[in-house]
Order: structure tokens, then C-alpha cells, then sequence
């Protein structure tokens, strides 16, 4: 699995001009654009029906400049979600690749509108983390079933070949680490090998390998995996055996918020329209609104490594446009009281302690004021009775570091070919040429 064999390969069973390794949004996506540039792709996916991570998410894509946010005066732009991009980070992400990401997200998604049907819409009752504007644009049920489900559907309208049921295992390559092709694993077990001029590894990072997480972010070694298990980390894999430069594998989403023992994620609406997290004593532990990725270690580091989520009803009613927050409900994850002490009895939480927490962060609501981890709270986001509260852990849901790009620089050419899919060259720093020169590329979805 995951192997690089060098040299002659002899025969193969099939070539092709491109394939695409992982057919979840990012590599259907790329197989599209592809379509649309006159380039035959072949896409490989190991599941009988794609899914991916895309399927486990909300579906929420953010993009700065779109007509759904001029629509409702939403100003925006692409130099805002870079700089934004840039603060969240601290700095650390590589401004070429946050630009381009940046730049790309609006022509994202009116492209995936216009020419391929799918309808998205702009959430405007509640912000993430982060973004400084409103700009994440979601399909009506507000899931990743329906993303992935709408992207199977233009590429087969499409015709992109998709060939699911199939395990890529082997690239081959050139001794200087050109790919020349792979060696895929159908259901039925015999080996075939298909020849390629190029190759897009869309196949996700390596959250569904133990090894791979406790090697590089061992903080979540024992954390709730909560992506897609496929997710084996074998463009990790590839490209150290090809000897491409990694950077950032460190780096990873995680969410703090999914329902225990349901295993339901619940969305971080619920803490930013006014809710907060308290732990197993009763206690707040953190600002909450530094987001929901880094939460996951926070909750993590609690007793029991759990927390509570704590909201009201009017959250309630916000979190309900998404399908998990309903499921949640129907699955019994949800405590609901008509006060503070008998939420607290429900939770078996200290009542006394837990009761402090509460006035403490109401009263710094009616103050608008900051609290002692660096919270700021807003008067209009007090709570109401009845009150709701649901027991969540931390959980791994990607990585997010792998092979180290080309600059947009040098791919611009590609870029404009593969609008609005960024695939730029990884591995050596190939360049881009014209005709495309034999090599592996990776696929960015926003």
C-alpha cells in the first residue's frame, strides 16, 4: 500500500492523459474543470459510492466577493479572506497559497452555480471563527451528503469516468521521480496498471492512520477520529518515497463539539450566538470563540475529556438549518430545563459551581464586556429559558499538511486552464510547461 516502484514499468492495461486520485470535492471537482478544458480524466476512488470527508462536513464553503453576498450588502473581498486567513494563523500560512486561495473562492462558487446547478445560498444568521465577514455558502440541507452527492451528479452528466471500488497502490515513477502511471486494486482483485501524463492526488491526509497521527500531532493521538477512514495519509506516504518536501503536518481540524456517545457533530453555532462550554466540574475553561478547531484539544485536555455544551432555545432554532443538530436531537443528545439548577442536576455537574459560571457570563453579557480568558460577550446573546445542554468531545476530523507546491507563479498558466481549481505541481518544484510535463499534482479545494 502506497508504494513507489522506479524504473520500466512495461505494459499497461490503459493510459490516459490525467488521473485523479479520490473522488470527494476536491477531485471532482478537478475532474470537471478538467472536462471543461478538453483534458480526459480518469478518476480512482476506493469507496463503491464517493463520500470522502466532503460527506462527513456541513458543506460550507467560504468565499469572499460573491454575488450571493453583494446580493444581501455583504462586502467582501479576496484581499480580506487572505488577511483573514493570515490572522487566524498567526501568521504562519504561506501568503502565495493563501492569495490564491483567497482569490479563488468567489469563481468557486459560481462556477460550481452556474454551470453545474448546485444552489448555493449564504448563511447570514450566524459567523465562524475567524472570518470578519459573512462569507460561507452552504446547499439547502446544509450537509456534505449533498455537496458530494450534487458533484457525483455533474460529473456523471459530465462523463468523467469515475472507477469506484478501486485501490490505488502503486505509482510508478521515472528515477528522477517523474510519475509515469499506477497500479490500482479493483473490488474483483486483479491488478491493472493505467499510464498517465499527469496525476492529482486528491485523496485527503492521513487522519484514518494511527501511526501517521501520533507521529505528527500526537496532542490527538487518542482524540474521536471523525473523518472519513480511507483517509490513510498516502500522498504523505508517496511523496516522502518519491522524496518530495512535506511542511505543515502538524497541522490539522479538529471540532470540539461533537455529541458523546452519539458521535453527531453539533454545530459551533450553538457557541457563537451566545453558548458556552463548562467541563465535567462545572467550570468554563476557555474563550470558546477562538474557534472551533482548536477547541478540540482544549475539550480534550478536560476531565473525562468531555464538556457541555450550554445554549437556549433561540440557538436552538439556529442550529436546526443543519441536519446534524436535528439528528443530535432525535438521537437523545439534548438536555433541556426550565432553569439553571435543574440543567445542572440533568448534567450531574456541581449545581453551585455551575451556577456561578452561568452569572459570571450573563452578567458580562449585559455588559458587553471581556471575560477572564479573553471572551467578549454580547448583550443581545443572553439566555433563555429553556435552557439546552449536550456532553461533547474533542475529535480529529482532517489533516491538513502534505506535500509542498509549486509557487501560483509558476502554475498560473494551469491555474487559468483548471479555473477555478488551483493544481499546482508538488513533489520536486517541477515548473509548469506547455504540453504538460510528466508529473504529480495536488488538488486545493476551498
Amino acid at each position: 500500500m502506497s508504494t513507489v516502484e522506479f524504473g520500466s514499468v512495461g505494459e499497461w492495461n490503459a493510459r490516459v492523459p490525467l488521473l485523479i486520485i479520490g473522488a470527494g470535492a476536491a477531485g471532482l471537482c478537478a475532474a470537471l474543470a478538467a472536462s471543461e478544458a478538453g483534458v480526459d480524466a480518469v478518476v480512482i476512488e476506493r469507496e463503491a459510492v464517493p463520500s470522502g470527508s466532503t460527506a462527513l462536513s456541513a458543506g460550507l464553503i467560504p468565499a469572499a466577493g460573491t454575488r450571493f453576498q453583494r446580493a444581501k450588502g455583504v462586502a467582501d473581498s479576496a484581499d480580506q479572506l487572505a488577511a483573514d486567513i493570515q490572522r487566524k494563523a498567526h501568521g504562519e500560512a504561506a501568503a502565495a497559497l493563501a492569495e490564491t486561495v483567497a482569490r479563488g473562492s468567489a469563481p468557486l462558487i459560481e462556477w460550481l452555480t452556474e454551470r453545474h446547478a448546485l444552489p448555493f445560498e449564504l448563511i447570514e444568521n450566524f459567523n465562524y471563527p475567524g472570518h470578519s465577514a459573512l462569507r460561507m455558502h452552504g446547499l439547502p440541507s446544509r450537509t456534505g451528503r449533498e455537496l458530494i452527492d450534487r458533484l457525483r451528479n455533474a460529473a456523471e452528466l459530465s462523463e468523467v469516468v469515475v472507477l469506484t471500488g478501486c485501490i490505488a497502490e502503486t505509482l510508478f515513477a521515472e528515477q528522477d521521480g517523474r510519475v509515469r502511471g499506477l497500479e490500482i486494486v479493483p473490488g474483483g482483485g486483479k491488478r491493472e496498471r493505467i499510464g498517465c501524463d499527469a496525476l492529482i492526488l486528491a485523496c485527503n491526509g492521513y487522519g484514518g492512520n494511527p501511526e501517521l497521527v501520533r507521529r505528527f500531532i500526537p496532542e490527538m493521538a487518542e482524540a474521536l477520529y471523525f473523518g472519513h477512514p480511507g483517509n490513510r495519509g498516502d500522498a504523505v506516504l508517496w511523496g516522502e518515497r518519491l522524496d518530495a518536501e512535506l511542511a505543515c503536518l502538524g497541522a490539522y481540524q479538529g471540532h470540539g463539539s461533537v455529541a458523546t456517545p452519539h458521535n453527531i457533530l453539533i454545530t459551533w453555532a450553538a457557541i457563537m450566538e451566545g453558548g458556552f462550554q463548562v467541563n465535567a466540574r462545572g467550570r468554563r475553561f476557555c474563550d470558546e470563540t477562538c474557534g472551533y478547531s482548536e477547541q478540540a484539544a482544549e475539550v480534550l485536555r478536560q476531565p473525562g475529556r468531555i464538556a457541555w455544551d450550554i445554549f437556549d432555545a433561540r440557538i436552538a432554532a439556529v442550529a436546526r438549518q443543519f441536519e446534524d443538530f436535528q439528528s443530535a436531537e432525535r438521537a437523545g443528545a439534548m438536555l433541556i430545563a426550565d432553569s439553571v439548577d435543574e440543567l445542572a442536576a440533568k448534567m450531574r455537574v456541581p449545581a453551585d459551581i455551575f451556577a456561578e459560571e452561568w452569572r459570571n457570563v450573563e452578567i458580562l453579557k449585559a455588559r458587553g464586556a471581556v471575560d477572564r480568558h479573553g471572551r467578549r460577550f454580547s448583550a443581545e446573546q443572553q439566555l433563555v429559558s429553556p435552557f439546552f445542554a449536550v456532553k461533547v468531545t474533542g475529535a480529529l476530523f482532517h489533516t491538513q499538511g502534505g506535500l509542498v507546491i509549486d509557487t501560483p507563479v509558476a502554475s498560473s498558466a494551469r491555474m487559468e486552464a483548471y479555473s477555478p481549481i488551483f493544481l499546482p505541481p508538488v513533489g520536486r518544484r517541477l515548473e509548469f510547461q506547455e504540453p504538460p510535463q510528466p508529473a504529480i499534482y495536488q488538488a486545493t479545494v476551498y
